[in-house]
């Protein structure tokens, strides 16, 4: 029997989240075994997101590791210049309002602790 949308709303919402945890398992060994360094990684997981029209939901959880790793807004800035030739700048805006949405939604989520 598949689960309502709303039983599994409540089930992440009481902090049963296998989804998250299995996304967050797919991640574990893509940096060290990418070749980057972690800037540099970090940097081109950014430019994937925007390449991707990424929800602001998955700008939240990368950008809280690249601040984590010492990436700034000037560095999100500066990839946004450098893939905006590509990409377009209706991606960039769009990336933009899901960056600022994923604040908005980071300041929601109490702090782990």
């Amino acid at each position: 029997m598949t689960a309502s949308v709303e039983q599994r709303l409540d089930a992440v919402a009481h902090g049963d989240m296998p989804m998250l945890e299995e996304l967050a398992q797919m991640h574990l060994d893509t940096l060290p075994n990418s070749g980057l360094d972690e800037r540099t990684y970090h940097l081109v997981r950014l430019a994937a997101l925007i390449a991707m029209d990424s929800a602001p939901a998955s700008y939240l959880a990368n950008l809280k590791v690249a601040r984590d790793a010492g990436l700034t807004a000037e560095d999100a800035q500066s990839v946004c210049v450098a893939i905006a030739p590509i990409v377009g700048s209706a991606r960039i805006v769009s990336a933009t309002g899901n960056v600022l949405r994923a604040l908005g939604l980071g300041e929601m989520i109490p702090e782990q602790g």
